[in-house]
């Protein structure tokens, strides 16, 4: 019984560490485009979160009032066409500058997703949107290349389909 505990005890703070350094070292989706269109044309299409079904490729459904600390739902498609819904909470609604909520599955420090967009203001009007997820938990070294795969490709089609729409508004 004494062997069996301490190789418990071993496997836990293997485990406990394991999830510290994950937790502590996230990995970065980061994306960013230059758009001919002023940050409240951007924002203005980045929260009409109605049409998205119109030119989201990636984020195609969003409901939920965009207060912080409040949830919305969404559902994701990646490039496989497979469809995620999460409720993730609002940490950041600054208009024309940034929208930022945090995903997590349950329990937390399994597989965490900090997703932003920010607004940055240009010289002639334009903006630089950058869009980026930051993953952290036990699970995510295991999910890197699937997330570059499959994710990251959709944060370049939102931008440059967001950055069209800006356009057309």
């Amino acid at each position: 019984m004494k062997k069996f505990l301490v190789a418990l005890g071993t496997v836990l703070v293997v485990v406990a560490g394991w999830t510290i350094y994950t937790v502590a070292r996230p990995f970065v989706l980061h994306t960013e485009l230059d758009i001919d269109a002023s940050p409240e044309q951007v924002w203005k299409v980045l929260t009409d979160r109605d049409a998205y079904p119109d030119w989201n490729p990636f984020i195609i459904s969003s409901t939920g009032d965009l207060t912080v600390g409040g949830t919305i739902t969404n559902v994701l498609r990646d490039t496989k066409g497979s469809e995620t819904k999460f409720t993730p909470k609002l940490l950041a609604v600054t208009p024309n500058v940034e929208l930022r909520w945090i995903g997590k599955v349950p329990p937390g420090a399994l597989f965490d997703g900090e997703h932003s967009f920010r607004l940055t203001a240009l010289p002639d009007g334009r903006t630089r949107l950058v869009q980026e997820e930051k993953f952290s938990g036990a699970a995510v070294p295991f999910t890197r290349s699937m997330l570059n795969k499959t994710i990251k490709p959709q944060f370049e089609a939102m931008n440059e389909a967001l950055a069209a729409r800006a356009l057309a508004k």
